[in-house]
């Protein structure tokens, strides 16, 4: 491949490789062969540095690809042709710019089925100053959010990409819903404009001669019916394919800025032509229009007085001396100007609010009316009613979604030239376009239109006429098509939308159900996501209330831009890198105020929908945090956790922990094979099964050899499942390796405070002699440290997590005092269901000076206290006196020492362990009988002096008294605890005793483990147990 200088290049090759990875950087590897190494950089002065291209390419290449790179958000253009060809993709799909890629999709998506079916209702509702509360709050909303929501990717990217898959998952399922939710309020409006004011002959459930919950039925059945037509229809278009709904959309667009024009244009005419559109008012209260032709109840026709048709609906008959509806006698008819004009004042009266109960009376201020409180409602089908209950947040949540169309810049960046200067541009045009419109519309509604007028939600006392459209000039059917053909476009847009996110989330792969909806068509349609959001949006249309649907999606949009708003806010106090705004306005304080609306809003629209949709979110996060959603995103969440592990790790410099918040912080040694694979698993067992404290775990493990060639790779953790932290130590040797680990393990104050180490195997053995002496050196080490140490012996023998014991006793031998940590170990173990039915014993042991009642009823008193539910035992040891198989074991353990020392594993070694097996099977012949003297001297009998062999040592029984007594009265605690042990605690299930500390020189660390094995023999699971210097438990919660 060559460059037009002739030159051969590089940068060609990198592109294919990125082009494989969503997630990929300019900066990754590149695959290329050692030969087409070798030619690329044959001439360029690279020789040096050759052989680091893989991982450091040269500058020219990362620059050329740099160019090239893209990082999109997974939107409806990248999934239109995420089959198709890079190089095809360049040359065929056109790129727009920030007019028709940005403000102009903004604007059709906002100006729509709020605006022109029910924006006078909300002001007659909630007033002008009310109503413009509402719009500047929602519209200060979306600002503060999309003020620095810049750069290429949508919500759902940005999201993900920045709080990390779980809030990703959660926010975008939400954002999906909130948009297949748009598409059914947006079918609603549709239908609602051609069954009342475009064909309402064209109702399947007639309505005419219904009054009330029946009328009301009827309404929505037949929004049903038209619903699921329209639906299916719209999905079906959408199947087609998109660029039909891209060609309609400047279409749609163009009726969107017509209407609005009309709108204006009508306001202006009101200053000096007021259109006539009367309003018939029985006493104070609004007639529906379609029930009479004549706004009285008399008129004079010729000589005669008649009655009209109003007449008759009032009364009982058509002559004058009929009986009448008592208000319709008591007051007069009047008739109103709708629209008085800009210039008459109205404004004033509609400054306020005007709230109803549903199936209240419309009523006209100003006006009296007689009204016996006592007589019974009748005829109320004949004025104009409340549908529904109206408050402050019910508007508020009524309102938001016609801002929610915002997001339709930011959703097309990937079809945008240059997304990271024409999202914000576009965007911020359009919100102060819409925002000037909505805010204006408020006033000039209020100014233009009666109050009465504005509460006609469908215009039942004006002909059945669009409010908006009793204002529009030249024609109310301009508004009437107009909004019709809006909201079929912005259904339409929903519908397109709505699926490519849905198969944008199946395809990051975060949950794992959805899988399936990431296919489509082959030229990357999106077939299951469309029917999937054809289902969930029906589900909106059944609902069938367009004031019901609304409240909904707003919920799903505004958590959606809390999270935005929490993102922005979280990469900037963060200080992310990589988190570099081109909105040079931008402050963080503004992603908080933002998000604090946001939250706010949810709960001002509707509080119980807030709740459901917080559920679900936090269902979907847990769901997703369960399946394990393996993606690194660099998300601001790792950030977070970063940032909170230092602050915690500064605030445990502080000081060491109170005794009530000690738990133990394990170091759990381990040794490793050849393939450093774990040899002993069950050690790992025990410490998950110690976890009930929830403290910190640090797998640790020392391979000896050099860090260069045996890089640390050993998988410690997987074999468990146990939750901490692994380390791996490599050094020349073991001991030293050990000895760091100990040391650095842990990081500030998070280190740990128990050492778990495994009882040497087969440690007579020779071979095995350098990991006794290792472990002896741990053992003085954690001493040195005042850490705690646990040692299982027999480990092999500890349960696995999946057994279960279903019954059994866990014994504690408490000998000495080591800071609670024989009872606290006990009461963390039966946390974990493995030792859960396992009662707990305590035995402690009496001298002959010790009063053993006394000490059973203070022990009670100390358990009752720790609030431990344990059987109590004091064992009563009395002295006696040393059996010849004390002096025996004693005597063979000083003779391996000896021969241990003088031993360098030579070729004598056989020959050694030979001559140690003869002392032995000469000792075992012998009687020993000891007696007390004055001066404590031994005396010792022989059984028969011609078996005395050839040893000189063992020969002469003045050679054995030369014993270190030390060792004999060690070996004789060690030989009666053991019996006293075993006799109390064999068949427990695990045994829990002190350990015994090495000696402080080192001239008989060798018999110190002699020590152990006689203390612990006869024993299958025993615990030794070393405290760190402190308390660890205390009667205080």
């Amino acid at each position: 491949i060559t460059n037009r200088t002739g030159q051969e290049s590089w940068p060609e090759v990198c592109v294919c490789v990125y082009a494989t990875s969503k997630e990929s950087s300019p900066f990754i590897n590149s695959s290329t062969s050692d030969v087409e190494k070798s030619q690329q950089y044959d001439g360029k002065n690279m020789a040096l540095f050759e052989e680091e291209m893989d991982t450091s390419p040269m500058v020219s290449s990362m620059l050329s690809s740099l160019a090239n790179y893209s990082n999109l958000t997974q939107g409806s253009k990248e999934h239109e042709e995420a089959e198709n060809n890079e190089e095809a993709r360049k040359k065929t799909a056109p790129r727009m710019g920030t007019i028709m890629g940005v403000y102009l999709p903004c604007l059709q998506n906002i100006l729509g089925v709020i605006l022109f079916l029910r924006m006078t209702w909300l002001v007659g509702a909630g007033g002008v100053l009310g109503t413009f509360t509402i719009v500047f709050m929602c519209c200060s909303t979306v600002s503060l959010k999309h003020t620095y929501t810049t750069g290429a990717g949508g919500s759902y990217y940005m999201i993900s990409r920045s709080l990390g898959p779980e809030f990703g998952g959660a926010v975008g399922i939400c954002f999906y819903l909130g948009t297949t939710f748009a598409g059914a309020m947006y079918i609603l409006g549709c239908i609602e404009i051609l069954l009342i004011y475009i064909v309402p002959a064209a109702a399947i459930f007639k309505m005419e001669g219904l009054e009330g919950a029946e009328a009301e039925a009827a309404l929505l059945n037949n929004m049903r019916v038209y619903g699921t037509i329209v639906l299916s229809f719209m999905a079906l278009v959408v199947f087609v394919g998109v660029k039909y709904v891209n060609k309609l959309a400047l279409v749609f667009l163009a009726c969107v800025i017509l209407s609005i024009l009309a709108v204006y244009a009508g306001v202006i005419k009101t200053s000096f032509d007021p259109p006539d559109f009367p309003v018939c008012v029985l006493g104070n209260r609004t007639l529906v229009s379609k029930g009479f032709d004549i706004c009285a109840k008399t008129i004079e026709r010729g000589n005669a007085t008649v009655t009209t048709k109003l007449w008759r609906a009032f009364c009982d008959s058509e002559f004058l001396n009929a009986t009448c509806d008592e208000y319709f006698t008591n007051n007069n008819i009047s008739q109103i100007q709708g629209i008085p004009g800009i210039t008459s004042g109205i404004l004033a009266e509609n400054l306020f609010s005007t709230f109803m109960e549903k199936n209240s009376m419309l009523e006209k201020r100003g006006i009296p009316a007689v009204l016996d409180p006592e007589a019974p409602e009748t005829n109320t089908n004949r004025y104009v009613l409340a549908d529904i209950t109206s408050f402050f947040t019910l508007l508020v949540g009524i309102y938001f979604p016609s801002v929610t169309g915002i997001m339709a810049g930011s959703n097309r960046s990937g079809d945008l030239q240059d997304a990271q200067k024409s999202i914000p541009i576009g965007t911020i045009m359009a919100i102060i376009t819409t925002s000037i419109i909505y805010m204006s519309s408020v006033i000039l509604f209020g100014a233009c239109v009666d109050g009465v007028v504005l509460r006609d939600k469908f215009g039942e006392g004006v002909n059945g006429n669009l409010v908006i459209g009793t204002l529009a000039w030249p024609s109310p059917w301009v508004i009437v098509f107009g909004s019709f053909f809006s909201t079929c476009g912005a259904g339409l847009q929903s519908l397109t939308g709505a699926p490519r996110l849905l198969q944008a989330i199946a395809r990051d792969g975060i949950i794992p159900f959805l899988r399936v909806f990431g296919h489509g068509k082959a030229n990357g349609e999106p077939t299951w996501a469309l029917l999937l959001t054809a289902c969930i949006c029906e589900i909106g249309i059944l609902i069938a209330s367009l004031d019901a649907v609304a409240p909904i999606l707003s919920m799903f949009f505004l958590m959606c831009y809390m999270f935005v708003n929490l993102a922005c806010a979280l990469q900037t106090l963060l200080r992310t890198p990589n988190w570099r705004p081109r909105f040079k306005f931008y402050h963080w304080a503004l992603s908080l105020l933002g998000m604090s609306l946001c939250l706010t809003l949810m709960f001002l629209c509707s509080w119980y929908y807030a709740i459901v949709a917080m559920v679900i979110a936090s269902c979907i996060y847990k769901y997703i945090e369960f399946c394990g959603a393996e993606k690194e995103w660099g998300d601001g969440i790792r950030g977070i956790s970063l940032s909170a592990a230092r602050y915690a790790l500064m605030r445990l410099e502080e000081g060491p922990p109170h005794t009530k918040n000690w738990r133990p912080q394990i170091l759990v040694l381990m040794s490793l094979d050849a393939e450093q694979n774990v040899e002993q698993p069950r050690l790992l067992s025990l410490t998950s099964q110690l976890k009930a404290g929830k403290g910190l775990t640090i797998v640790g493990a020392c391979v000896e050899g050099t860090y260069l060639n045996n890089q640390p790779q050993a998988k410690l953790m997987e074999v468990e499942k146990v939750k901490g932290f692994s380390q791996v130590v490599i050094s020349s040797n073991l001991r030293d390796a050990t000895s760091h680990l100990i040391q650095a393990g842990g990081l500030g104050g998070l280190h740990h405070n128990t050492v778990l180490v495994s009882f040497p195997r087969n440690w007579k053995q020779a071979e095995e002699h350098h990991r006794c002496r290792n472990f002896i050196e741990v053992v003085r080490e954690t001493t040195a440290a005042h850490l705690a140490l646990l040692v299982p012996k027999n480990i092999s023998a500890y349960p696995s997590n999946g057994e279960r014991f279903t019954e059994g006793h866990i014994d504690v031998w408490w000998i000495v005092h080591d800071g609670g940590m024989l009872m606290l170990l006990p009461f963390l173990l039966r946390h974990h269901k493995v030792w859960r039915k396992c009662k707990m014993r305590i035995f402690t042991v009496a001298q002959m000076d010790d009063n053993s009642i006394q000490m059973k009823k203070d022990l009670m008193t100390f358990l009752y206290h720790l609030r431990f539910d344990a059987e109590v035992e004091v064992v009563e040891m009395h002295e006696s006196d040393i059996s010849a198989y004390t002096y025996e074991k004693t005597l063979v353990m000083e003779q391996r020492s000896q021969i241990l020392k003088e031993m360098h594993l030579t070729k004598n070694e056989r020959e050694r362990e030979v001559l140690w097996g003869d002392n032995l099977a000469y000792l075992k012949k012998m009687l020993w009988r000891s007696e007390e003297n004055k001066n404590e001297e031994v005396q010792m009998t022989w059984t028969d002096d011609t078996e005395k062999p050839n040893n000189p040592a063992v020969a002469n029984p003045e050679s054995i008294k030369d014993m270190n007594h030390s060792n004999v009265r060690r070996m004789h605690h060690a030989q009666k605890l053991n019996e006293v042990i075993v006799k109390k605690s064999q068949e427990a299930k695990l045994v829990l005793l002190n350990m015994p500390g090495p000696p402080k020189n080192r001239t008989g660390e060798e018999n110190y483990m002699e020590f152990l094995e006689v203390l612990t023999e006869g024993l299958n699971r025993v615990l030794l147990v070393r405290g760190g210097g402190r308390e660890v438990i205390t009667i205080y919660s």
